[in-house]
């Protein structure tokens, strides 16, 4: 429980006080998730922005010569104002955002180590906050449009950062784009981990960049600094004119506070529109209109995936070799939240769930290990449980030569994401809680359903389901009003209870070949099944 909103001058003086001694990580931890606190408390009792508080954040960030504390202020900032109350679609519009990120932007260039973000910015031609603000103001409100009988030789798109919203809104782009302009260069600045989902499509060129989701304010602006040395040599052999920029909405350049581009060849899709947000469409859906409305076609196309050959290959080998071995039904599941405890409703939620799928004779569970010591102790824990009700259970490697022959009981698995594609591309079905992998199995065409926990925001709900051409449902779960008291029983009832509405037309379809690349007619890249 935190205390009640102080006014700045007190958070400073305690700041100064705890500057001036010995450094200690919880009292920084503390003041600065207090500071952060007051400023979301202003603003939701009575609208009023008080900047002081931000300023002081960053200072906080700014102060010591040590990374890790001043990532505690920067981690206080982002998760308590940026993360959860902008980008989760909840009620701090876009324009405090904007706000908020160009104060922080215009102090971060005042102190020693912002002596390049300045210069990059001063570059641009933006010398003070309001000119960024305005730039960001007019970036976010502007109806994007671009002629499309001006082919662009190239076409840069940036990632999203986080996996779903890169399969659910990037894919879509890439597939009509590829249809408006077939003989576009088409080049993604993203996470090296995309080239386990896009890099089985030989039309895209991946170009790496890590992001630093939980580092520091100049760890953050560092994926910007390196997205300009990217398009300076994508730009170089083209010329600036004849390269089309897309940002959608990606943490790269800030949700677009950041510049790219010198022209107006930089097209910025909001994907926190108040408009988009209210209509009750997901991702994909706001995806395919903002691309109609943009560039003059109306088509859709739903999110897909390109796995590389052989990792789709080895996949549906050890798929087949647990159906080889006797298994009738296999389900892909992944159980991890993305480092966002919200979103789970509980350990025993988890062990309950795997029971009652084991529970039908020949089903196989394929479990993905997770991500990290935490999803990986969970894992352990659930395989633990599966044994002591006298379930199969088994771990192994996506990289395992070969995997245990069930045909009944659980499948713990080590893979990377690409790896995970390629095991929900030949399941039979996919489960798990609102992540990366809901998109993925979507994508790939496999029956998905998805638990959403930690919020009661329909917006969000509805914005981040998974959208693919295959049954897609959710089961919503309320761990906020008393999360305590949530029925695990029911909850999972209702989850059996929405698989058993699939009708056959619903059931997966096996996976034949995929067709890559551009064709006589320029047609989309498409995966064909029997």
């Amino acid at each position: 429980m935190r205390a009640g909103s102080m006014d700045p001058s007190i958070y400073r003086k305690r700041w100064q006080k705890l500057r001036d001694g010995k450094a200690d990580p919880d009292e920084l931890q503390q003041l600065a998730r207090q500071v952060a606190f007051s400023f979301v408390d202003k603003h939701f009792q009575s609208g009023i922005y008080v900047a002081d508080y931000i300023d002081l954040l960053c200072e906080m960030a700014t102060s010591y010569s040590k990374a890790e504390l001043n990532g505690i202020a920067s981690a206080a900032l982002f998760e308590v104002i940026v993360e959860k109350l902008c980008d989760d679609f909840e009620d701090l519009p876009v324009e405090v955002y904007s706000r908020v990120m160009c104060q922080v932007i215009s102090y971060c260039r005042t102190v020693p180590a912002g002596k390049s973000l300045d210069a990059r910015l001063t570059g641009f031609g933006i010398a003070s906050f309001d000119q960024l603000h305005k730039r960001a103001t007019s970036i976010h409100s502007r109806q994007h449009r671009h002629d499309k009988t001006r082919p662009p030789r190239r076409i840069i798109l940036l990632s999203r950062v986080t996996i779903g919203a890169d399969v659910a809104i990037l894919s879509v782009m890439i597939q009509r784009l590829r249809r408006l302009f077939p003989e576009a260069d088409l080049v993604v600045i993203g996470h090296r981990k995309l080239h386990g989902l896009f890099g089985g499509n030989p039309d895209i060129r991946i170009r790496e960049l890590s992001y630093a989701r939980r580092g520091g304010l100049f760890e953050r602006f560092a994926g910007w600094h390196a997205a300009l040395d990217i398009l300076r040599e994508e730009l170089a052999d083209v010329g600036e004119e004849n390269v089309l920029v897309i940002d959608p909405d990606s943490r790269i350049t800030q949700l677009g506070v950041l510049p790219l581009m010198h022209t107006g060849n930089y097209l910025f899709f909001n994907t926190r529109d108040h408009v988009l947000t209210a209509n009750g469409r997901c991702l994909a859906q706001g995806t395919n209109d903002w691309m109609s409305e943009v560039f003059g076609a109306s088509e859709h196309a739903y999110p897909t995936i390109w796995t590389p050959p052989e990792l789709l290959k080895a996949g549906k080998t050890k798929i087949e070799s647990l159906r080889a071995a006797g298994a009738r039904h296999i389900v892909a599941m992944n159980l991890g939240v993305g480092q966002n405890p919200r979103k789970r409703v509980g350990l025993e939620f988890e062990k309950r769930l795997l029971r009652a799928f084991v529970a039908v004779p020949g089903t196989v569970v394929v479990l993905d290990r997770g991500f990290g010591a935490d999803e990986e102790q969970r894992s352990a824990l659930l395989m633990a449980d599966v044994r002591e009700c006298g379930v199969r259970g088994a771990e192994t490697s996506f990289a395992a030569d070969g995997w245990p022959p069930l045909s009944h009981g659980v499948v713990a698995v080590e893979c990377g994401i690409g790896e995970m594609a390629a095991i929900i591309s030949h399941s039979d079905e996919y489960i798990g809680y609102d992540s990366a992998c809901q998109h993925i199995a979507a994508a790939a065409r496999t029956p998905t359903l998805t638990i959403f926990a930690g919020t009661n925001n329909k917006n969000f709900i509805r914005r981040w389901s998974a959208c693919g051409d295959t049954d897609c449902r959710i089961v919503h779960v309320n761990t906020l009003t008393d999360p305590a008291h949530v029925d695990v029983n029911e909850v999972i009832s209702r989850i059996m209870q929405e698989r058993a509405l699939r009708t056959p037309a619903h059931q997966r379809l096996p996976v034949q070949e995929v067709h890559v690349g551009r064709t006589g007619d320029k047609s989309t890249p498409e995966i064909t099944r029997k």
